[in-house]
């Protein structure tokens, strides 16, 4: 039985954990800086779960902690500037690491850490960065050479009424962070900086209009392991019409940007929670095959689910179930991971078969059929599923 530390009871947190015990095959300690939030979350999910009061900031109290009670692996759902320390604590532990961040200094920090280790350190485990790249990255293998790759990914209220057409379905920080921060891009074969909130674009799927737009961090480390023979690479959020016009406001024209405490506390004040969520992940590949051009793309919605019992938000689950079948494979591989490990190097056949992974499959089933819709020119259609070139 694997014995792992998820750090953070939070909206992502508690399903991690929840997730990993109930399955059977895991020990888990779920620590939190509130330790009674912690118990409560254990209770909730009627299995064993061993709560703790740690918190995590705190080098020498985490690191107390973990010689304590040892574990395989150590999982940050907490907010992304925690995570240098957890991970230098994993480090010095001897142990794996996982964490969600969408933050790319904190991520090339983690690169750092993880120098020479034998265990694996994996961040940006969860939808965006995670899952999109493991998509898209399946769909590059299918190309003999590329032209441009397209990452799309939206959590949206499925009914919304307010003029930013948005309710809040995670971390506040993490969205203010990306809609604030540089982004990367590949653009006529080089890697630059764009800004955020800028290439705005109209996109339409299963004919709904949507928007889509410069956020940082979510194209993760695909345009290090990709970028080279790619002509245009781009990650964008999606949102219904209208939604930057109004971040823009608040952020550049009211100057917010560079008063993150206050804007956090407008947008939780003002902007409501909701479980009644949709996850869009979309992914669009073009290159030559066989020398055609041709497009091939990764569609889906994923919508809440009840698991055990209880109603999780759409984005909950695809976080949780991008992270947990992370780990799952590390810690199943024996020894195929170590040191650095992107996202790109997981399949997603293997991520869609696995037994958490599944959530992202229709229905949360493991049927991988209408996964993939393929737009080319001619004839070669394959499901991301299929084996690669």
């Amino acid at each position: 039985m694997h014995r792992v530390l998820v750090l953070g009871a939070g909206k992502i947190g508690s399903l991690i954990s929840g997730l990993l015990a109930e399955s059977g095959s895991y020990k888990v300690h779920l620590a939190d800086v509130d330790g009674e939030h912690a118990a409560s979350v254990a209770r909730a999910h009627g299995v064993a779960i061993d709560a703790h009061a740690v918190d995590a900031r705190n080098a020498k109290a985490l690191e107390r902690h973990l010689a304590a009670h040892p574990v395989d692996a150590v999982i940050s759902s907490l907010p992304f500037y925690c995570n240098t320390g957890v991970a230098e604590a994993a480090r010095r532990a001897g142990t794996h690491y996982f964490d969600l961040t969408e933050d790319v200094e904190v991520t090339r920090a983690v690169r750092r850490i993880a120098e020479g280790a034998q265990q694996a350190f994996v961040p940006q485990c969860g939808l965006a960065p995670g899952f999109i790249s493991i998509a898209a990255s399946e769909l590059i293998t299918h190309f003999d050479s590329l032209r441009s790759v397209k990452l799309r990914v939206g959590a949206l209220p499925q009914h919304p009424n307010n003029v930013l057409k948005y309710s809040l379905t995670w971390s506040t920080e993490g969205l203010i962070n990306e809609y604030g921060n540089p982004c990367e891009a590949i653009v006529d074969g080089r890697r630059i900086e764009v800004a955020p909130l800028e290439g705005l674009e109209e996109i339409e799927i299963d004919g709904t209009a949507y928007e889509a737009f410069n956020t940082s961090g979510g194209l993760g480390s695909l345009a290090e392991t990709s970028g080279k023979s790619c002509e245009h690479m781009t990650y964008k959020t999606i949102r219904y019409p209208g939604h930057c016009q109004q971040m823009r406001l608040l952020m550049n024209d009211l100057k917010l940007n560079q008063d993150r405490p206050t804007l956090k506390r407008i947008l939780e004040s003002a902007v409501p929670q909701t479980l009644q969520d949709v996850v869009i992940v979309y992914a669009a590949v073009t290159g030559l095959q066989d020398g055609e051009l041709r497009e091939e793309n990764y569609v889906n919605k994923v919508y809440p689910q009840v698991i055990a019992g209880r109603l999780w938000s759409a984005i909950q689950v695809t976080t949780a179930a991008g992270i947990t079948s992370v780990v799952d494979l590390v810690l199943g591989g024996g020894n195929r991971y170590r040191g650095f490990v992107a996202q790109e190097q997981f399949r997603l056949p293997e991520i869609l078969a696995n037994r958490f992974g599944h959530y992202y499959a229709p229905g949360g089933t493991k049927d991988l059929s209408s996964q993939v819709v393929v737009a080319g020119k001619a004839g070669r259609q394959r499901s991301a599923g299929s084996a690669s070139r």
